[in-house]
């Protein structure tokens, strides 16, 4: 008899309900129980995991490993896919085997050249991977500088954090003067220079911002599944135009990404981001970690997170192709129960009986990567 297969996310995306929906309906048909842990207690996550903790706030990235290491032990989780403090997490992978679980992600050395954007597009610019013109600014007078020279190439510029994912801190350039336009409709990611400028100015601290040209669609994520032989067993485009998504397994996108899954021992499921400088791709991200969107590749008839699984247990699934690609779509919300609330805390002079709790509401995922917040 096979034995069941104990999953634990940590602080993980909202949208990796659908990847732990994958692991239940494996192609194998193995039995997994899902453990899931999160800083929010109405994370949709915890919810839909066979069982749940709520993540204490506060540790530092040690103290975390030792919290992380102990739920191993005491769950006896057989996979761990770390999200939070991943960094940390990996550096001790030996404790995490000698426990009996198997980190799903990469070496420490992969972690690391990835956590720095700059350091990430010199290391991938020296193996012959495309990066866009970049610039790192800590001052407002390295800000204008950069952003001068890249208008005076007909680029138009944007920033974003040196670290950090999912798009958060991402702002256009723009030299039109703060007016009623920035303050009518949604909100926008385009800022006024001068105000950057005059904030930058009267900051306590540096910023460390990477600024190069906002580059132009099609934005292609490539999902890669990697061995930690360095041998990439899966990698499929995820096409993204506006609202229009689909699939490309054209070698423009998937040679570069196999290169660097390869190249720097992106073991496990890493997720590659490309989009257009001018008339060829160029590199615009790397997460060392599953995309949010990764279970949209079963619109090609791939489970990519039982394969992963299956290869941190030592099973390895071979080469992966998808059977065909699935036509274009769009992303929409759903609701996704969550666990109960509980009764707030009733005063004691109340005289009023107390009324029973009302069923927890739902709450909507949106199925766009990092759409919502962890």
């Amino acid at each position: 008899m096979v034995s069941r297969v104990r999953v634990w996310l940590n602080r993980t995306y909202a949208e990796n309900v659908f990847f732990m929906d994958q692991l239940r309906r494996n192609p194998s048909d193995r039995a997994v129980e899902i453990h899931a842990t999160h800083g929010d207690p109405d994370s949709p996550v915890l919810a839909a995991a066979d069982t749940a903790d709520l993540e204490p706030e506060g540790l530092s990235p040690a103290a975390y490993v030792e919290y992380a290491l102990d739920q191993c032990a005491r769950r006896g989780i057989d996979v761990f896919v770390p999200r939070l403090h991943q960094s940390a997490i990996v550096a001790h992978r030996a404790e995490f085997e000698a426990v009996g679980t198997a980190l799903l992600a990469p070496p420490p050395e992969a972690v690391a050249v990835f956590e720095d954007k700059v350091i990430a597009y010199e290391a991938v610019q020296a193996i012959g991977v495309p990066v866009p013109p970049w610039f790192r600014v800590r001052s407002a007078d390295e800000l204008v500088a950069a952003v001068e020279q890249l208008e005076a190439d007909g680029h138009k510029a944007c920033f974003k954090p040196a670290s950090g994912a999912g798009g958060v801190g991402f702002r256009v350039v723009t030299r039109a003067p703060f007016s009623l336009v920035h303050l009518s409709g949604f909100p926008s990611p385009y800022v006024p220079l001068d105000l950057v400028v005059e904030t930058l100015e009267q900051a306590d601290e540096p910023v460390d911002w990477l600024v190069m040209p906002r580059l132009e669609q099609p934005e292609v994520s490539v999902d890669c599944l990697t061995g930690p032989d360095n041998r990439v067993r899966l990698a499929i485009g995820r096409t993204k135009n506006g609202r229009r998504r689909g699939f490309t397994q054209h070698e423009q996108w998937l040679e570069p990404a196999r290169r660097i899954a390869e190249g720097f021992g992106l073991h496990y499921l890493s997720n590659i981001q490309f989009r257009m400088f001018g008339e060829r791709p160029v590199l615009m991200d790397v997460n060392t970690r599953p995309a949010g969107g990764l279970h949209q590749l079963s619109l090609c008839g791939v489970n990519a997170p039982w394969a992963a699984v299956q290869l941190a247990l030592g099973e390895d699934p071979g080469e992966i192709s998808p059977p065909f690609l699935g036509q274009d779509y769009t992303v929409v919300s759903g609701p996704r129960p969550l666990r109960p609330a509980s009764l707030p805390q009733q005063r004691v002079e109340q005289a009023e009986p107390l009324l029973p709790a009302v069923p927890a509401p739902v709450e909507a995922v949106e199925a766009a990567a990092g759409a919502l917040p962890l």
